[in-house]
């Protein structure tokens, strides 16, 4: 029995919930998963997990097994990084997540630079709207939109971005242009998400929930850009999102006293002894770079 695999395996199951879930994690058959856990709990003539249908818990044994492991394989990635000379010289594979549009529409291209300005480094890149799970999920770089809740990870900001209320000319010739939000329930909605929508507006010092008629509904960020662009009414969208509409007035800013505060753009990462040189070179070539990127869509 391979144990450091056994860990490995047990550790995925454990973060995913179950069995079923752990094998898709790892990407490995679920007889073959199945199979690895209850080998390493006769090698150590302890359950160390109890099944059920849908879940996996841990026993008080399977608890301190598995707080070692955790700490086993960080000790040994950690050696690998520095006897494959991670900490010498920018090299080896830097796995990133960032959110799914933002990160192809502005951290691609500055990604694909990175690699090309660092042949020695390779880049796995995860594009998720979830808030991953930095070290259990073995990522090494994040891009994060918004306030940063985990106070455990090291952030650099490299940006704002702003929540904008938009129409096309050809609606607000057609309908007028609103002048302060609570004007907007006479005005027609693309909602973007489920109903009902609200939208939040700082008015007097304080938030207040008010929004258009919805009359169309759309699940996605393009068909919420598309929509707005047609005349089908007003929208709320980011800007990192509107770009080239903004530029060629496809779409026009409204109540822009009204949308709150720029929301933070960081690069975050996690501390745990030395950062390799990989994570360093790709934070100094990005935060300048990203932050030009958002100042060239952000409306201020």
């Amino acid at each position: 029995m391979d144990r450091l695999d056994a860990m490995r395996v047990i550790l995925a199951v454990v973060d995913a919930g179950s069995l079923s879930a752990g094998s898709r994690k790892l990407n490995a058959p679920l007889p073959s998963v199945s199979r690895k856990v209850a080998d390493l709990e006769r090698y150590l003539g302890t359950n160390l997990l109890v099944r059920t249908s849908r879940k996996v818990q841990l026993t008080d044994a399977g608890r301190d097994y598995v707080d070692a492991a955790r700490r086993i394989i960080a000790d040994l990635d950690e050696a690998e990084r520095r006897a494959s000379g991670e900490y010498l010289t920018a090299r080896g594979e830097l796995t990133i997540t960032m959110p799914v549009e933002f990160g192809a529409r502005h951290v691609m291209p500055i990604a694909v630079a990175f690699i090309e300005a660092y042949p020695e480094i390779t880049l796995n890149i995860v594009t998720s709207d979830r808030m991953v799970d930095m070290v259990e999920d073995r990522i090494d770089v994040a891009i994060r939109l918004g306030a940063l809740t985990d106070s455990g990870l090291y952030a650099v900001k490299a940006g704002e971005f702003r929540l904008l209320t938009c129409a096309s000319p050809a609606y607000l010739e057609r309908r007028g242009i609103p002048q302060h939000p609570r004007e907007l329930p006479g005005h027609d909605g693309v909602s973007f998400g489920p109903k009902p929508m609200f939208w939040t507006f700082h008015v007097d010092g304080e938030d207040v929930a008010i929004a258009p008629r919805p009359r169309v509904t759309v699940n996605n960020a393009a068909s919420n850009v598309t929509a707005a662009v047609s005349g089908a009414g007003i929208a709320r969208v980011f800007d990192y999102q509107l770009a080239d509409e903004l530029r060629s007035e496809a779409l026009v800013p409204i109540l822009g006293s009204y949308n709150g505060d720029p929301r933070p753009v960081h690069i975050v990462y996690p501390r745990q002894g030395l950062l390799p040189l990989k994570v360093r070179a790709f934070i100094d070539w990005a935060a300048p770079r990203l932050r030009t990127a958002c100042t060239s869509f952000s409306t201020r």
